[in-house]
């Protein structure tokens, strides 16, 4: 299995982390994937999510295994990305 992290980005303007096996095709299945509700300013946009994670002020989802279609972007996630996407607490409004 060759795990890895992921931020994932699509058409409809998701962007979700996660972990896929696989990012080849028109369907990328990521495990324990979250996704992004709303990021600061401070985050430096998405692909700040890739490599600092989440800032502070972010709003970020539950946890979910997920199967992404109409995708426009994969980056890898740092190790310092990661450690800050799980860390992140569930927004709940």
């Amino acid at each position: 299995m060759n795990e890895r992290a992921v931020v994932v980005t699509t058409e409809f303007r998701g962007v979700f982390f996660g972990y896929a096996d696989s990012t080849d095709g028109d369907v990328i299945r990521l495990k324990r994937a979250r996704n992004c509700i709303y990021w600061s300013a401070k985050t430096g946009g998405f692909m700040g999510l890739a490599a600092k994670g989440p800032a502070s002020g972010s709003r970020i989802g539950e946890t979910a295994d997920v199967e992404l279609r109409k995708i426009t972007a994969v980056l890898k996630a740092s190790p310092e990305a990661v450690q800050a996407w799980e860390a992140a607490e569930t927004y709940r409004g």
